[in-house]
């Protein structure tokens, strides 16, 4: 069988957008060959650079299989009169290609019908991958497209050539005014000039002689360079940054790395000024000694061969854009401070946050109220907290957007806030102590944390009060407008706001209910138009179902729980992050063992039970009748529920639900003895209806830490 190698050359397509143009290519093309009963015996892999995007399916067949396939046509009573066939039998035998004699009667839940067998000759893989690949490439998503004359041919950069072989046979794709061939080519700089790929097999390592490299390979030999460049400054190393790595692996072909200087009078601006500039916007790499203390040097990583920078004119030009940069940024430094934090709060007035929530002084009175809220409410709950720093905090936290410092570097809103209101900077208030300074300062440098569920939560709980108050404003003004997040549009980073707060709770234990956050956030708006927009009541279920989402996604990729668990424990309550977790953990704990899984197998029955009842509208008792138990069995389950309820209630109101889980699961051989000897659906209505209502006795007063019957079991179901 042929292998099938596409490959997509263009104009350098954006760091950040590849990865993900890769694998949707990828996941296109294994649909269409699955589709088009053309599964590979190998697999999909891939090269990918800001040149070119490359599949290769090892082992496709070269043609479908032919498929035979019965086909039915019209009803024998309309295609025989009288015994004869009529005119639509013959238009039947016509189509399909059959001889009118050879046509069949079948049966049908519609009747008797005619039919045929018919048999379809497979169609070339050539054939189909020409005919298919061009939408498939043409509706890749991009963030941003160009759009050809051609209408329906769009892609993120120009196109310059293709490659689609079949072994060594052309496949005959024509897309974008280009006819695919055997022609790539090599590094832009080093080796420009056109390659011809004789097969598939040797793909790689022909790119590989063009000096053209896979991701892994460069990402290999970019930290080798990395490495060896860095062990000539004795007892330095260069800093960890796997998002930056990632970066310029998607920025070279054949990647090599040179070692910079900058003046070391530039380590009088804060290190996260420095490594800003030199990451976010140089891609360089910074250099620190054993004790993390930044150096003057950095590491760029060049799309060239090591030794083309003999004569070290690509250093010197390196070093003075960054010193360019440097310089901009220590002048923007000292600027900035000829005027106080407290000075800047009016000047957010004429700072938009968004046109119909206000401007960023609006928001600054709204987060500063919803944060003093939450803080009373820690406090209340025992916790340690000051309200005080959160109050002041909340009013400076966004005075930084009017420096020129983040005007120029975007990246550093928060963290310049911070910086600022250091005790060694500036002094916030005359009678401020050092201490609440420094605590104010912390919460305004994390209140933008976390930026993702991987980085960390603010450090302190008044940075943490702060940053739920902040990102919860933002999603109630926008959810109120009606600006809520869709498939993969979210331009507003509603997602990562959201999962910030369910992580932010979770890691502080915060006693916040969501949904009561989320309403007193959305009654801040009195006054705007996010107040008239949306009905309380669509605004609280597209809340409710929008964080239920994020704190799923929370407890199973950040946390690892397993889907099922995550299912049983918000279909209870999704509300209170930290009781969730807790109750996620209990199950995790529990289920493993053979009473649980019987436990969760007979919650599912008894569900089932009810759901049947329901729909064939029997009725269900109000309540338990003692005196019209028949059988021991259910009389016993019925005296064990109180005790059980009782052990268990106690358990949970000390959050003790592992302990919780284990009494229920005591449960076990009642309600095993239960099946083995009650038939629930008799004949008898008030018999049958007062088993019903034991049946949803235990249900309710057992689902109260999870919905059991949403845990996978083994066990076989019944609805007896």
């Amino acid at each position: 069988m042929p292998d099938f190698l596409l490959e997509i050359g263009c104009e350098e397509i954006p760091a950040r957008m590849i990865d993900a143009a890769s694998l949707e290519l990828r996941e296109r093309l294994n649909a269409l060959l699955q589709r088009e009963r053309l599964e590979p015996a190998g697999s999909i892999s891939h090269l990918d650079t800001p040149r070119r995007l490359a599949v290769l399916a090892s082992g496709i067949p070269a043609s479908q299989p032919d498929l035979t396939e019965q086909v039915n046509g019209p009803s024998a009573q309309i295609a025989y009169k009288d015994g004869q066939p009529t005119a639509a039998a013959h238009a039947f035998a016509k189509k399909v290609g059959v001889d009118v004699g050879k046509l069949e009667k079948v049966n049908t839940p519609k009747g008797e019908y005619l039919a045929a067998t018919v048999t379809r000759k497979g169609r070339t893989a050539a054939e189909i991958l020409a005919e298919h690949l061009p939408r498939e490439i043409s509706t890749l998503y991009w963030p941003k497209n160009m759009y050809w004359r051609k209408r329906g041919e769009v892609f993120v950069r120009p196109v310059r050539w293709l490659v689609a072989m079949l072994d060594e046979q052309v496949v005959p794709l024509e897309l974008f005014g280009l006819a695919a061939g055997k022609t790539s080519r090599g590094h832009r700089i080093i080796r420009s000039e056109a390659v011809t790929i004789s097969k598939p097999s040797a793909y790689v390592e022909t790119l590989r002689g063009a000096k053209v490299l896979g991701a892994a390979e460069r990402e290999q030999v970019i930290r080798k360079a990395l490495d060896a460049a860095t062990r000539t400054i004795p007892g330095a190393r260069w800093r960890e940054d796997k998002p930056l790595v990632a970066i310029v692996v998607n920025l070279t072909e054949f990647p090599s790395v040179i070692l910079g200087s900058f003046d070391p009078e530039f380590l009088d601006l804060p290190e996260e000024v420095l490594v800003t500039v030199m990451r976010d916007h140089q891609k360089y790499f910074a250099i620190e000694d054993a004790n993390g203390k930044l150096l003057p040097h950095f590491l760029a990583v060049l799309n060239t061969a090591g030794d083309s920078d003999g004569l070290g004119l690509i250093r010197h030009g390196n070093e003075r854009v960054l010193r360019a940069r440097f310089n901009d940024a220590r002048f923007f430094w000292q600027t900035d401070q000829k005027q106080t934090l407290r000075q800047r709060v009016d000047l957010l007035r004429h700072v938009t946050f968004q046109k119909d929530l206000g401007s960023y002084y609006d928001k600054t009175m709204r987060v500063q109220r919803l944060a003093s809220w939450l803080s009373e409410t820690v406090k209340q709950s025992g916790m340690a907290i000051r309200p005080g720093v959160v109050h002041k905090a909340a009013l400076l936290a966004k005075t930084d957007l009017t420096t020129e410092l983040v005007k120029e570097f975007t990246e550093l809103q928060g963290i310049v806030g911070g910086l600022y209101s250091k005790p060694d900077v500036q002094q916030l208030d005359e009678d401020m102590k050092p201490d609440v300074q420094l605590a104010v300062s912390r919460a305004i440098y994390d209140h933008y944390k976390p930026e993702s569920m991987e980085g960390g939560a603010p450090a302190t709980i008044e940075g943490a009060v702060l940053s739920i108050a902040d990102k919860a404003d933002s999603i109630a003004g926008m959810f109120a407008l009606g600006l809520i997040p869709s498939g993969s549009k979210d331009p507003f980073a509603l997602r990562r706001q959201a999962n910030g707060i369910v992580k932010t709770i979770a890691e502080h234990r915060l006693p916040f209910r969501l949904s009561e956050l989320m309403a007193d956030a959305r009654g801040r708006y009195k006054g705007f138009e996010a107040e008239k927009k949306f009905s309380n009541a669509a605004y609280s279920d597209s809340v409710r179902g929008f964080f239920r989402e994020r704190l799923e996604f929370y407890l199973k990729d950040a946390r690892g729980y397993a889907y099922d668990v995550v299912s049983a424990v918000l279909a209870v309550d999704s509300d209170d992050v930290v009781d969730a977790a807790a109750r996620a953990e209990a199950v995790s704990k529990v289920r493993g063992s053979a009473d649980f899984e019987s436990i969760s197998s007979a919650f599912k029955r008894m569900k089932n039970i009810l759901r049947q009842a329901t729909e064939k509208t029997k009725v269900i008792a109000m309540r338990v009748d003692p005196a019209g138990l028949q059988e021991e069995s259910e009389k016993e389950l019925a005296a064990l529920i109180p005790r059980t309820v009782a052990a268990v209630e106690k358990l949970r109101a000390g959050r003790d639900y592992e302990g919780a889980l284990i009494e229920i699961a005591k449960l076990r051989p009642a309600i095993d003895k239960f099946f083995d000897k009650v038939m629930v659906m008799v004949d008898d209505d008030n018999l049958r209806a007062n088993r019903l209502a034991l049946l949803q006795t235990v249900v309710k007063e057992f689902s109260t830490i999870a919905d059991f019957s949403e845990i996978v079991t083994e066990g076989k179901e019944s609805t007896k």
